[in-house]
């Protein structure tokens, strides 16, 4: 999503989502007893931060009475390629704490 949270957040990651929740949905189907659901992504870019939030919001919608467990990476500024890395990895972890 272009490092960017809102894009992947609001347009391109929204724009795939219903496409990625058929494959969790289809996943989920296949389990016997599905107990919850792990992510691991990125917090700094567009697509791990804004696309990962979405994506987990709309999981918890869709699996309330499961759990939800996140590996999320944190930029570090010793080693950020882009400036919005902070902002995308405060905007992230602000959906994070409410999901």
């Amino acid at each position: 999503a272009g490092n960017n949270w809102a894009k992947g957040h609001y347009t391109a990651g929204a724009e795939l989502m219903e496409s990625v929740l058929d494959i969790v949905r289809s996943e989920a189907e296949a389990c016997d007893s599905l107990q919850g659901f792990q992510l691991c992504h990125s917090l700094g870019g567009g697509t791990g931060s804004g696309m990962g939030t979405l994506l987990l919001a709309r999981i918890r919608e869709e699996y309330p009475d499961r759990i939800m467990s996140t590996y999320s990476i944190v930029p570090s500024p010793k080693v950020s390629d882009t400036v919005v890395e902070p902002y995308n990895a405060t905007l992230s972890v602000h959906q994070l704490v409410e999901n």
